[in-house]
């Protein structure tokens, strides 16, 4: 149910349309946890119904009403619980490693041109996250407080550090390949 917290999360910072939730989404957590806006509007209804969120309407007149989300005092009691228990377990599937654990049954062109191709992308993902403090900087404002800009940072660092991590051992395969190091078909 992390989805129900972060959004949870972020309205006990301040009230969010939904509109609005994707885009401190995309330029906050999307590097560790993506939304997308039909997942984020279907989370909201649920959290309305156990009364975790409270809708408000605001009338516009030049565009269509504004529906604003509210955290109450159910919801926030509910976020306090869960940001206390235990750090939820991590997912231990990766679909990229089925296929490294199988590519011998490829030739070795087409394998180095995967790894390769995986690293290009990894750098490209790293080039992004050394964007997000910058993008998450109105944020930090509006929150106003370093104590949770340190937190979020964190997380940050975390992704930054498996990361480069991945894309290390991307390029040692992928200078295994070029000098035949690996088995031949």
């Amino acid at each position: 149910m992390s989805l129900e917290h972060a959004i949870l999360g972020f309205l006990n910072y301040k009230p969010f349309s939904g509109y609005d939730l994707k885009k401190v989404f995309d330029t906050s957590v999307r590097h560790f946890w993506p939304a997308d806006q039909s997942q984020i509007y279907r989370t909201l209804a649920r959290l309305a119904d156990r009364d975790w969120v409270e809708l408000e309407i605001v009338e516009q007149a030049d565009r269509p009403d504004r529906k604003v989300y509210h955290i109450t005092e159910a919801g926030q009691e509910e976020l306090r619980g869960w940001l206390a228990g235990r750090l939820p377990a991590g997912e231990h599937r990766n679909a990229g490693l089925i296929q490294v654990f199988f590519a011998g049954q490829l030739s070795d062109d087409e394998i180095l041109a995967i790894f390769e191709r995986e690293a290009e992308q990894v750098r490209g993902i790293l080039d992004r996250y050394d964007q997000v403090p910058a993008l998450a900087q109105p944020y930090v404002e509006m929150v106003g407080s370093p104590r949770e800009a340190y937190f979020w940072m964190l997380t940050l660092e975390c992704g930054k550090n498996q990361f480069r991590t991945q894309l290390e051992w991307l390029e040692s395969v992928v200078e295994r390949i070029k000098n035949k190091q690996i088995p031949s078909m």
